[in-house]
């Protein structure tokens, strides 16, 4: 676990400072916001291609399939996405975006694959593979990142360049370290692929709207104010986003111990585990709010420059909209750990359906706060309705256990 932590943050970390150096390494704030926005729509369909693959094989306890299944259904979704990404790409984004956005999604779908080399781990409970091999991304694309960009000034060139130092950790690390446990070979059949695409879909359609959540706003300030307004609402946003990745970094390791909890009708230990882990985000948030109130501005101004001062007031909302992000993604993993897909999709569906009207009102409203502003409440819908379904879901495995110890005593009288 120590090793996972120490590696998820370090690659958190390091992809914060990639944002950090795209301003730092620049004129202005137009790349940081050709970056914020590849990011936000690869973001969506990194989500996609994704399908929920991760969550559903660290949380598979019996061993219902091979890692070799796996692998093959992420690289098969991998294609179809960037398929679905370049059509929305080419009729969202301005023509000048498209390449980037490509080249961004080919890095995100090398970390995806590197995710389910991952799943073997955590299965075997080899976190500290997990670790390290983060720590090893994390370090090599920001070098790369920091040495092309800062020698071309081409983010093309820098994201191409990431993309190859992402794929020699997985080469050369992930694969052998999964290979102790399972040999890496991709499986793809019919019938397999056609049961992820139906087990996972209303999961993933529930991935899709949580990921559209924040792009559909930014997508939208970028349109009415333009790469720069987006490239300082997400340089500010980006500290606060620790708190975001951080939470998922929290409850992550722990996805395979809750379904074991509730199936094996111990629901007092699944109850305690679920406190502490919202506590637990909670605290981490709470300690970032006073932090960010108290060195916000020295912060931002230390990272990317006195330019960016005036924009200090976006720090707190943003804060706001990425801590009921991070309630948003932990209930809704927690309900597809314990198999209840449908009310994943309902609560992010939900969040979706409320961020559209939302996002017109709040960024013609409150320019770029109005980004947070409607992230934050449809995230807080969203988290509402994942909260009814867990109390549900809960109190019926609680009557089935107590049903079960019924049956045994009579069992055992007669």
């Amino acid at each position: 676990m120590l090793w996972n932590s120490i590696g998820s943050m370090t690659y958190l970390g390091c992809q914060w400072l990639v944002t950090i150096f795209v301003v730092r390494l620049s004129s202005g704030y137009d790349a940081a916001g050709l970056l914020s926005l590849a990011m936000a729509v690869v973001g969506i369909f990194g989500t996609f291609a994704n399908y929920k693959m991760g969550t559903y094989q660290i949380s598979d306890i019996k061993h219902e399939h091979t890692l070799g299944e796996y692998l093959g259904f992420r690289c098969f979704m991998l294609v179809v996405a960037f398929l679905c990404c370049i059509v929305y790409a080419y009729f969202t984004c301005p023509d000048y975006a498209l390449v980037t956005v490509a080249l961004f999604y080919l890095f995100k779908g090398v970390g995806l694959i590197i995710d389910i080399f991952h799943g073997v781990d955590q299965v075997n409970r080899r976190m500290d593979y997990m670790g390290k091999s983060f720590m090893a991304q994390g370090v090599s694309t920001l070098a790369a990142f920091i040495v092309v960009f800062g020698l071309t000034q081409d983010l093309n060139a820098a994201i191409v360049a990431m993309t190859v130092a992402a794929l020699l950790v997985l080469v050369l690390y992930d694969m052998p370290k999964a290979a102790q446990f399972e040999k890496p070979r991709i499986q793809l059949t019919v019938s397999k692929t056609l049961f992820f695409l139906k087990t996972s879909l209303p999961a993933v359609i529930a991935s899709l709207a949580a990921s559209a959540i924040f792009t559909i706003p930014k997508q939208y300030l970028s349109l009415v104010s333009g790469d720069a307004a987006l490239g300082i609402y997400s340089s500010v946003a980006a500290p606060a986003l620790v708190v975001q990745m951080g939470a998922m970094y929290l409850y992550g390791p722990l996805l395979d111990i809750f379904p074991k909890h509730f199936f094996d009708g111990d629901m007092a230990g699944f109850g305690k585990l679920l406190a502490k882990t919202v506590l637990g985000i909670i605290l981490v948030a709470v300690v970032c709010a006073v932090g960010l109130e108290l060195l916000g501005e020295w912060l931002l101004t230390l990272l990317f420059g006195s330019s960016i001062a005036d924009y200090v007031y976006l720090l707190q909302p943003v804060l706001l909209s990425t801590v009921l992000t991070a309630f948003l993604w932990f209930f809704g993993d927690l309900l597809i750990a314990v198999r209840d897909f449908r009310a994943n999709f309902a609560g992010n569906v939900a969040a979706f359906l409320a961020v559209l009207p939302l996002s017109v009102l709040c960024v013609d409203t409150w320019d770029m706060n109005g980004v947070s502003f409607a992230g934050a409440a449809a995230c807080l819908v969203g988290v509402i309705v994942l909260g009814v379904f867990l109390v549900i879901d809960i109190a019926k495995q609680k009557k089935a256990g107590s049903s079960s110890v019924e049956d045994r005593q009579t069992e055992g009288e007669s």
